[in-house]
């Protein structure tokens, strides 16, 4: 008869009736030196957990960063909640946003710079001046993209949420969270290394008023607190009243110092 896997490699492959009870589970198994065999079974408490996630872009593992909620907000969106709405955040859209904009404006100063200097080397100086016109006029042009960036929010409260666009014509776009049915962002890969992304709100009706939102920074925790807020919005109030605690006792020792 050949010989049993067992007895050719000794333990390394036990037979099931021979395994140790504690392993066969899966708890570890007592040891009798330094514990160190226990230590590593043991489980990672809630605290440990809280720490330990994906950042936005994706690529390492590390202490938790989540977005601070901010008490107040700004008077430019305070005009558009209601008095009973509870206000959790308002974000502008990622800086690469004016990228495009402010490369016009570098290119039109180059370019309109070395016409000016051409016109003038061979005496064109009526043409010179429309060039320094063109060259206002695109800058206007690039000045109303940056204030209009400004003034375009999203905006997140207890109820619903919100997307304002438009400095001279302005736009409002709203969502009852109880309409969303789905949810998603979605980054390039220039998205994962600057850490901006775009979400996609699906909602049961068939007309959407706010659908897309395009280059949102920090998508990951943006997703959670949004998350958070549709399905554990006690949590949120229990983090709220946790922050006001700090805050007070921080005010306290600053006072009693």
């Amino acid at each position: 008869m050949p010989p049993r896997e067992s007895d050719r490699f000794g333990d390394e492959f036990p037979d099931d009736e021979n395994l140790d009870p504690g392993r066969a589970s899966g708890r570890p198994r007592p040891d009798d030196g330094d514990g160190i065999t226990e230590d590593l079974f043991e489980p990672l408490s809630p605290d440990d957990l809280s720490r330990l996630h994906y950042d936005s872009p994706g690529f390492s593992m590390g202490p938790g960063r989540m977005l601070a909620i901010e008490d107040e907000p700004s008077t430019f969106v305070a005009r558009y909640m209601f008095p009973t709405e509870k206000f959790r955040g308002e974000w502008r859209k990622h800086w690469t946003y004016l990228f495009n904009h402010f490369a016009i404006g570098a290119l039109a100063t180059f370019f309109f710079g070395w016409l000016w200097g051409f016109l003038v080397r061979h005496r064109g100086g009526g043409f010179a001046t429309v060039v320094i016109v063109l060259w206002i006029l695109v800058m206007l042009y690039v000045s109303f993209r940056v204030t209009d960036w400004y003034y375009d929010r999203f905006i997140l409260t207890n109820k619903r949420i919100m997307s304002v666009t438009g400095w001279v014509t302005r736009t409002v776009a709203m969502m009852p969270l109880l309409r969303v049915t789905d949810m998603k962002y979605e980054q390039s890969a220039m998205g994962r290394v600057l850490g901006y992304g775009t979400f996609i709100v699906e909602s049961a009706g068939q007309e959407q008023a706010l659908r897309e939102v395009k280059r949102l920074p920090n998508p990951n925790e943006l997703y959670l607190r949004i998350v958070e807020e549709m399905y554990e919005p006690e949590a949120v109030e229990a983090k709220l009243a946790a922050q006001s605690a700090d805050a007070e006792t921080a005010a306290d020792a600053g006072d009693g110092s």
